[in-house]
């Protein structure tokens, strides 16, 4: 059950899926611009000590460090050393939690997004509820995939949301109709070229209580709409199948 597939051999392959996604790139010199290729500048919210950020393009995925081979994302990764990568068309990470996830983006230099920059970023150069505008339309982003405890666990209804190893089950994200890849759903992107801030995955922000927004595949109105989901509900160590994140860091200097 293990995930096996290598990551993207380069920068190059990843900026050719990228592009056939639709998603903008800076090239990979990345000239001109203050962010790695993988990662947009977005204008910084109001209060901020620079006057841009940038942030992961697509969803997390991890590689474990020093090999550099990509870890199940369907698995936790307690116990392991992983670094994030922020790719198009990879499964994202998920079983994740928030402390674990502020490590990996560490790891490659890069850090958990403050909630300020997570929600301007998410809603965009001219804010809005939703990535692509203030009003929801089914099937944008990936916010009405099927219930895989559903799928799995019926026989335990509502008490299998109560149970660890239910909600951690590695087949859970693997059922049809669940996650989706990073950036295969196009119209879920915002003016900044940044993908899947609503669905897919909840996404951990760097908050060391433990919130994370946007909702995730079955849940983005719950919490608030869109944008402005958000779940204080569990710490900073807690994970399941719903569990994800993306990177922010700050400007490189010229």
């Amino acid at each position: 059950m293990a995930f096996l597939r290598r990551t993207l051999p380069s920068s190059l392959a990843a900026a050719a899926v990228a592009l056939a996604l639709g998603a903008p790139i800076a090239p990979a010199d990345a000239k001109g611009s203050p962010c790695p290729p993988e990662m947009a500048a977005v204008d910084a919210p109001p209060g901020a000590h620079t006057r841009v950020f940038c942030i992961d393009r697509w969803e997390a995925s991890v590689v474990e460090v020093p090999s550099d081979r990509a870890a199940s994302p369907y698995e936790s990764v307690a116990g392991k050393r992983v670094r994030a990568v922020s790719r198009p068309n990879a499964v994202p990470q998920a079983y994740i939690s928030r402390n674990e996830a502020d490590a990996a983006c560490k790891a490659s230099r890069k850090r958990l997004c403050t909630e300020e920059e997570w929600v301007h970023a998410c809603r965009g150069r001219t804010p809005t509820t939703f990535p692509y505008g203030n009003d929801h339309h089914a099937g944008y982003c990936n916010d009405s995939g099927k219930s895989p405890l559903g799928a799995l666990y019926s026989e335990l209804g509502e008490q299998a949301y109560a149970s660890h190893a239910a909600m951690n089950d590695p087949r859970l994200n693997q059922v049809p109709g669940t996650l989706a890849r990073t950036g295969s759903h196009a119209r879920c992107r915002n003016a900044y070229g940044v993908y899947d801030m609503v669905g897919n995955v909840h996404e951990w922000v760097a908050d060391p209580q433990g919130t994370f927004r946007g909702g995730y595949y079955l849940d983005t109105h719950k919490n608030g709409d869109g944008c402005n989901y958000r779940t204080t509900a569990h710490d900073a160590t807690y994970h399941d199948y719903s569990t994800g994140f993306r990177c922010c860091a700050d400007p490189r200097r010229r």
